[in-house]
């Protein structure tokens, strides 16, 4: 599924989202496993914030040595409340939005892999669902993490040309801009399942795109 995407620039995430973000943040132009980009959550109040976070429900310092270490950058939605990487995020509503101009997925149509952008048929910034979680570091101080939900789209007219032939097809969750708030500050869990439905593949657009440098400067 998704392992990188392209996140908002500092301008565009305050702009557009209409949240805060210390001006020094920085991020790198794609996100890989284990690089910090930005994502947004509510807070206490029920306003959007927004914080640095880590790539993967599991980074990579905080799984044990004696562990053969395993993808958490995508929650099957189907298994999102069992598997223990995520089902205590997801049990506690700790709902996120990751936003994005726009995410990678291997295209096999002419036999070999080509890598496509996909985004908005208007070219417009928008968020899919994900989880949040946090850790404590050895200094005592707290780190973030979250994951991004995924659907099969199996019949999808979009997302099913992507992966092998043979391989389920799955689809990142993205959120209506109008239901933005309502899935971050959702707090029951069979109201959340609601939001996780495939986006109209009309509103939707592919293209091929060469692989960037993961230079996280």
């Amino acid at each position: 599924m998704c392992v990188n995407y392209r996140p908002l620039n500092h301008e565009d995430l305050i702009k557009i989202f209409d949240v805060n973000i210390a001006e020094d943040a920085e991020w790198p132009k794609e996100t890989y496993q284990d690089y910090f980009a930005p994502i947004i959550r509510s807070d206490s109040e029920g306003k959007r914030e927004a914080f640095m976070a880590s790539f993967g429900m599991i980074p990579k310092q905080h799984t044990p040595s004696n562990f053969k270490r395993f993808s958490t950058m995508n929650a099957r939605a189907e298994t999102v409340g069992e598997l223990r990487s995520y089902k205590s995020a997801w049990s506690k509503h700790q709902f996120c939005l990751v936003p994005m101009y726009h995410f990678y997925e291997p295209n096999w149509e002419t036999g070999k892999h080509i890598r496509y952008a996909i985004g908005m048929a208007n070219h417009s910034p928008f968020a899919v669902a994900g989880l949040w979680r946090d850790w404590k570091e050895e200094d005592g101080g707290i780190s973030h993490s979250f994951t991004q939900l995924t659907i099969n789209a199996d019949v999808h007219p979009l997302m099913k040309r992507f992966h092998k032939p043979d391989d389920e097809k799955r689809s990142l969750v993205i959120i209506y801009e109008e239901d933005y708030d309502d899935w971050l500050q959702c707090d029951k869990l069979e109201e959340a399942q609601l939001f996780l439905r495939n986006y109209p593949a009309e509103l939707m657009e592919a293209w091929p795109m060469p692989k960037e440098s993961k230079s996280k400067k």
